[in-house]
């Protein structure tokens, strides 16, 4: 079998280090062990790598790191833009700072210089650095909010979003073409830094971002208002947010700043959550105590490398509530455009972005500001996009995007989602809203009764191995071979097949294009508003499934929501 003989080749060559074979050996003896880490080689995405840390081709490790390096150097060495340098910055996962070291050793033996970070930082300060240094890629080696056990490799262009898909297909192609894993170019870190070609940063990129982003308030007199009084809880989750996100709300103003002690310093083993997910309640444990005994309005926290942010706002009742990366958007939405527009600053050509499993709710707000709504397939790199189309390329002028995730971005300096300007701008609306008498939560409510009670949810089945992946892309298949006509008694009026490119109308059979790139997505639209979507996850053995809903009260939109779900259910789990 071919996984043994990879495993032997690991266990036999002197290429390999001894603390790689000693783990290796742990496992010999274990055949589904074996083959899970060897069956393949740990793929290359749109995005990069991302993958349980351990030895194998299947797993993300110094070797793997080395060989994704090698691709990406020989494909900037062709574009001949080797003396523009590559960027790396990296969070706090373990092997981190090891795979940065790794990357930038082979970069600098490839001719190709390479802009290290002296320390963690935010994934968003990445994108601003290969910007700022007009470099001609970025590397940053983290694994976002995933577990412990995770990390990955994500790659940025030289307009500071992650690589394009031709970009990403190029790479792809460069690393296939190396077939032994062994024969990487690399060098040692004295010898690149004696050679000019490795170059240590930090303190000049920090300043230039944080300035960078104080150019984005809006709203500076709500600040100074009740900057005396207004408290705000602030934890990192372990991560690289702990810096940049308290200086810019010192320097934008807030005095009364608490961070969640037990989770303010790096930490790779997350030691105080069970998932560093700004998503998930859990997370936010220690800080709704430190808020509860301060009388604190309003939490924030960011994911390990700072580009997702979780609010959790105080209600009327003394609880406090998780706000979903769709309620966040659209508060911000909102308090953006009612900004613009109140200073007179809202202009003609705007236009905000969402990705396609985002809350309908911000094309209704959008709407309601004669704002132009773009949708784009879920994955903030294609928001980058559309700045770099629309407002770098084109005629327009981009005004915010967010997917539900919790990502969101103002401002085109960065072109990923980016925590810390997020937490600045919540932290202003929040201000903004107290000077109006109001907590974020009554906004929240506001912003219901005006445009309606849309509610959002998600179901995510992870299939582990082999055999999981393969589960994944069967039920896919099966889904688009199948004609549904309706799920938990409400009819389907459209089905969009990103892959196919096609949106099929159920009454007419009529067929339109569309014009988004290809991807294992679908898309089902029904009569009464409702949605739902399916596609696999980009960056773990996951298949997601998005709802979304909407009805007159939040009651009877959460219970509308339920019924839906479970009737989309009874459907695709049988096929998992």
């Amino acid at each position: 079998m071919e996984y043994l003989s990879k495993l032997n080749f690991w266990l036999d060559n002197e290429y390999f280090d001894q603390d790689t074979k000693n783990e290796l050996l742990s496992i010999k003896n274990n055949a589904k062990e074996v083959e899970d880490r060897f069956y393949k080689s740990l793929e290359f995405g749109t995005g990069g790598l991302r993958g349980i840390i351990g030895a194998g081709t299947n797993r993300i490790n110094i070797y793997t790191v080395r060989v994704a390096s090698q691709g990406l150097a020989n494909y900037i060495n062709q574009m001949g833009k080797q003396d523009k340098g590559i960027v790396i910055a990296y969070d706090p996962r373990f092997m981190s700072p090891e795979f940065s070291l790794e990357a930038a050793k082979v970069f600098c033996a490839n001719g190709i210089k390479a802009y290290l970070f002296d320390e963690l930082r935010p994934t968003p300060q990445l994108s601003f650095a290969v910007r700022y240094l007009k470099a001609a890629a970025g590397v940053v080696v983290t694994a976002s909010h995933n577990p412990k056990q995770y990390n990955g490799y994500k790659v940025y262009g030289e307009d500071g979003g992650q690589l394009s898909i031709d970009g990403s297909n190029a790479v792809i192609s460069e690393i296939n073409k190396i077939t032994d894993i062994t024969k990487v170019n690399i060098i040692s870190k004295e010898d690149a830094a004696s050679k000019g070609l490795l170059q240590i940063i930090g303190s000049e990129i920090d300043d230039a971002y944080i300035e960078m982003l104080k150019k984005l308030r809006i709203n500076k007199d709500a600040v100074s208002k009740v900057a005396d009084t207004f408290k705000i809880v602030y934890t990192p989750l372990h991560g690289a947010g702990n810096k940049p996100v308290r200086r810019i709300l010192a320097e934008s103003g807030f005095k009364e700043v608490l961070v969640v002690k037990e989770q303010e310093l790096p930490d790779s083993q997350f030691s105080t959550v069970k998932s560093p997910n700004p998503e998930e309640r859990s997370a936010f444990e220690l800080a709704i105590k430190l808020a509860s005994d301060n009388n604190v309005d309003l939490i924030i926290g960011t994911d390990p490398d700072s580009d997702r942010v979780g609010v959790v706002v105080r209600k009327n009742d003394g609880e406090y509530a998780v706000l979903t990366g769709n309620q966040t958007g659209c508060l911000l939405l909102e308090y953006i455009l009612t900004a613009m527009k109140e200073e007179g600053k809202l202009p003609a050509n705007g236009f905000v972005v969402k990705t396609i499993v985002t809350t309908e709710l911000a094309r209704i707000i959008a709407d309601f500001y004669n704002v132009e709504l773009v949708e784009v397939l879920t994955g903030f790199k294609f928001i980058g996009e559309q700045i770099k189309l629309r407002d770098e390329n084109g005629n327009q002028k981009y005004l915010f995007g967010f997917e539900e995730s919790y990502g969101y971005l103002a401002g085109t300096d960065v072109r990923d989602k980016d925590a810390v300007v997020a937490s600045m701008l919540v932290a202003e609306m929040a201000a903004y809203y107290k000077v109006k008498g109001i907590s974020l939560y009554d906004a929240l409510t506001n912003l219901y009764e005006k445009y309606g009670y849309f509610v959002e949810g998600i179901s995510s089945f992870t299939l582990e191995g082999k055999d999981g992946v393969m589960k994944i892309k069967e039920a896919l298949t099966t889904m688009r071979k199948t004609k549904y006509e309706s799920f938990g008694g409400i009819k389907v009026k459209a089905i969009r097949d990103y892959q196919k490119s096609e949106r099929h109308v159920i009454a007419s059979g009529a067929t339109e294009k569309i014009t988004l790139p290809e991807s294992d997505v679908l898309y089902f639209e029904m009569e009464d508003g409702s949605w739902f979507c399916v596609r696999p996850s980009g960056t773990e053995p996951k298949i997601k499934i998005y709802y979304g809903v909407s009805d007159r009260t939040l009651n009877l939109s959460q219970d509308k929501l339920e019924k839906f779900k479970a009737g989309v259910l009874d459907v695709i789990k049988p096929l998992l």
